[in-house]
Parts: C-alpha cells; sequence; structure tokens
C-alpha cells in the first residue's frame, strides 16, 4: 500500500521549506529512522528522517525546490514488491489502490502544522485516526503484518504517521490483544494561505517600484527563507504590538575595571568575558527582581516564566538570529560567555536546532560595537519585552558639585504594553542597571 511522504513541519513557525537534498533515489530501501532529505527552513539545515519502511517508490519534489509548503506531498512510499503503477501510478497517489472514486475520501484541505514542532530532524505527523469515510484503516503493510503476528486489533490504534496512517512504531508500542483508544479526529482546519503571499513585506508592490526605477542600474535580490520571515515577523510585530519605550544611561566605570580585574583572572583558563555576557546576566537577575515583568503574550493571556531565559540577537549572513541562553539566572558569567560563544558561532553556519532560538520572555539587541549609540528594538512576538544596548560613550556628568567624565552607556526598553506597564517597565529597568552599575553583586 503506498503512503505518501508530507513535507515535515520542523518547527513551530515553519510554513514552507527548500527541499535541499535527497539523500535517497528512487528504488532505494528504507526503515524507520533513515534520513531521506536535507530541508532548509527559514533558520537552518535539517535532516528529514523516514517514519516507516518501505521502498521509495517515486519522487514528486525535485531537490533544490523552494517553497514547498508544510504537508505536501514529496515523495511516495510502497511497499516491497509494489511499484507506484500498482497503485495508479499519479504523480499524487493520495489513496490506496483498493479504493474507487466512488468511496475514496473526500479531499479536505491540510491542516495547520501543530504549534508543538517535532524534534529537530523528526518529522511526525499529527496524531489522527486513520479511518476514510468507508471506516476502512489506513495502515502500512509492515504495521499490518506486526499487528496480525502480534494479534494487535488496528482498529483502536492511532496513528501517527502522514494524514494518520498507522505505521509500525504505533504497533509496537500497542500490547497483544489491545489497542490505545482512538482519538476522536478533529475537524480539519482550513489550509494556511502560501507562505510567499503571507510573508510579503506590506508596502509598494513589485511592479510599480520596478516602474518608478525604470531606466536606472539596478540589482534584484530575490528573498530567501530567513529574509520573508523577518519581514512578515516583524512586520506583524509592529503593527500588532502596542509598543513603548523606556530610556535611560548607565554608568559602565565600575562594571569596565571589575571586567579588567576578572579577565587578567581568568586569562590562564582561556576565558575573557565580554560586557554583553554582563549585560545578559543582569538581564536575568533583573527578570528575578521583578517576576511580573518576566512574561509574554499568549494571545488571550499572559503566562509567566519562573526562569530567565533570555535571547540573544546575532547577525548572520541575510538576517538574524536569537538564539536563548536558558536559566541564565543560575549560571555563572564564565559559563553564560562559552555558551553564548557556541550559540553565536552554530547561529553563523545556521546550525542552530529549533529549540536553541525559540522561547524565552526577553532578548538582547546589543550594536554598540558597531558604534551606535543608541536605537529602539523591535519585539519579537511573544516576548514581552527587548533591550536595545548602544555603545559606551565618554561623556560629561555632574558629580557632587563637579564635572567628571564617566562611561556612559544607552539602554532603551521596548515593551509591549499588553503585558507590561509602565510603572513595571520602569521598575525592570532599574533593576537591569542597578545591577550593571554594581557588578559585583553579580557574584553573589
Amino acid at each position: 500500500m503506498a503512503t505518501e511522504i508530507l513535507m515535515p513541519a520542523l518547527s513551530p513557525t515553519m510554513e514552507e521549506g527548500t527541499l535541499a537534498k535527497w539523500l535517497v533515489k528512487e528504488g532505494d530501501t528504507v526503515k524507520s529512522g533513515d534520513i531521506l532529505a536535507e530541508i532548509e527552513t527559514d533558520k537552518a539545515t535539517m535532516e528529514f528522517e523516514a517514519v516507516d519502511e518501505g521502498v521509495i517508490g517515486k519522487i514528486l519534489i525535485a531537490e533544490g525546490t523552494q517553497g514547498v509548503a508544510v504537508n505536501t506531498p514529496i515523495a511516495v512510499l510502497v511497499a516491497e514488491g509494489e511499484s507506484v503503477e500498482d497503485v495508479g501510478g499519479a504523480s499524487r497517489p493520495s489513496a490506496p489502490k483498493s479504493e474507487t472514486a466512488a468511496d475514496a475520501p473526500d479531499e479536505k484541505p491540510a491542516a495547520k502544522p501543530d504549534a508543538a514542532a517535532p524534534a529537530a530532524g523528526k518529522a511526525q505527523a499529527p496524531a489522527a485516526t486513520a479511518r476514510d469515510k468507508g471506516n476502512r484503516i489506513f495502515a502500512s503493510p509492515l504495521a499490518r503484518r506486526i499487528a496480525a503476528e502480534r494479534g494487535i486489533d488496528l482498529a483502536g490504534i492511532t496513528g501517527s504517521g502522514p494524514k494518520g496512517r498507522i505505521v509500525k512504531a504505533d504497533v509496537e508500542q500497542a500490547q497483544p490483544g489491545a489497542a490505545k483508544p482512538a482519538a476522536a479526529a478533529e475537524a480539519p482546519k482550513p489550509a494556511a494561505a502560501p507562505a510567499a503571499a503571507a510573508a510579503a513585506p506590506q508596502g509598494m508592490g513589485y511592479e510599480t517600484v520596478r516602474k518608478m526605477l525604470e531606466g536606472r542600474e539596478t540589482t534584484e535580490i530575490a528573498l530567501d527563507g530567513m529574509r520573508r520571515t523577518i519581514a512578515a515577523r516583524l512586520s506583524e510585530a509592529k503593527q500588532t504590538i502596542p509598543h513603548f519605550y523606556l530610556r535611560r544611561s548607565v554608568k559602565l566605570d565600575a562594571l569596565m575595571e571589575f571586567r579588567a580585574t576578572l579577565n587578567a583572572q581568568l586569562e590562564s583558563r582561556g576565558v575573557k568575558l565580554s560586557v554583553n555576557d554582563f549585560i545578559i546576566k543582569a538581564c536575568a537577575l533583573a527578570l528575578q527582581q521583578v517576576p511580573a515583568a518576566n512574561a509574554v503574550w499568549a494571545g488571550d493571556r499572559i503566562i509567566q516564566l519562573k526562569p530567565s531565559d533570555v535571547a540573544v540577537a546575532v547577525a548572520v549572513e541575510g538576517g538574524l538570529f536569537t538564539p536563548v541562553l536558558k536559566d541564565a539566572h543560575q549560571k555563572t558569567l564564565s559559563a553564560l560567555s562559552a555558551e553564548m560563544k557556541d550559540l553565536a558561532a552554530r547561529a553563523r553556519s545556521k546550525k542552530l536546532a529549533p529549540h536553541e532560538y525559540q522561547g524565552g520572555s526577553f532578548a538582547i539587541s546589543n550594536l554598540g560595537m558597531f558604534g551606535i549609540e543608541n536605537f529602539d528594538a523591535v519585539i519579537n512576538p511573544p516576548h514581552g519585552a527587548i533591550l536595545a544596548v548602544g555603545a559606551g560613550i565618554p561623556t560629561p556628568v555632574a558629580e557632587g558639585g563637579e564635572v567628571v567624565i564617566r562611561n556612559l552607556m544607552s539602554l532603551t526598553l521596548s515593551v509591549d504594553h499588553r503585558v507590561i506597564d509602565g510603572a513595571l517597565g520602569a521598575e525592570l529597568l532599574a533593576a537591569i542597571i542597578a545591577h550593571l552599575e554594581n557588578p559585583l553583586g553579580m557574584l553573589a
């Protein structure tokens, strides 16, 4: 019996991807866990594993194809000794050979991928009862054979394969003579609009702009998955999140002296702390001091986090990542420094797994190393706030009736007003500054 292999959702936000490379060819025999292909998402290139065994009967999507929507059939898996022609030879076989037009299930829009993404590289379909309108059970040949050998009734097993088909793993988890109760099938949701259209940045259309620039020498750059996602998500964020901004300057002199002392002591261990490491730690501790601000917007409610999971923006070619340092309040400065260096290096080579750049309640964007004095950062949903960090600049400051030169660094806290009100945001920013101006306390 033929089984469609569908384009997987490899992250909660993935709507489409690029089929970068096939690692199998038509006629190859595969088993559960074999790597079938490399899929490029908007953030990374990930391996896609088989969930069942059989023979690659037909490859439907050529490698290098961009914009393949999630749940689109990309290949057909058949049983040993079976061919695609045996099941109708269609370019997209959506029903077993035994079905006829009269009793085949109605075509329904593909369900939108569940928000909880499978683990990196694991392709899993949402659980569904593997039955059609005729109440027949869809199961792979191997699953049927194992069920028959073990005396397992397929009628009550919930399939985890494509479109709810029962696969080997489902049968192996069932007990002989018993079956898992079938879950009630959810009504299918309308298919999502094509990602390319949904992700199109707002503004003048292509033809309008081209006409305006007619006669001028130009270069056109096609949007890749990352740039489309950035354009869509941040446009949506700026339009739908009620941003407000809190600005303060922090005196860096004590921190710079403390950092120099620590780095001299840590040199023998190969550790060199950056100012950004101190900022991460200060924000993590501040979120613990002001727990009401350690929160995210979740549609119809606010969710408060107990740990301080702090995201840090990392510039990469063509866009940016925001890897998340989880439990940052519990980690030493040297541990945070090492973890941040590792995450940044893997972000630049697009080797981060989704769980490493998703989540958190708070983010940091530091452009001080580029000489930017201050700026306003856009909140990355569902975060409640993001801290924009500028460069440290020697500035005249009045202290005790005298004018002295201090290194001042501008901090701008962009806040989601649905999550954090003005006074709460001010309390959070004050806590961050207190830690940065008294860095010794961060070691306590």
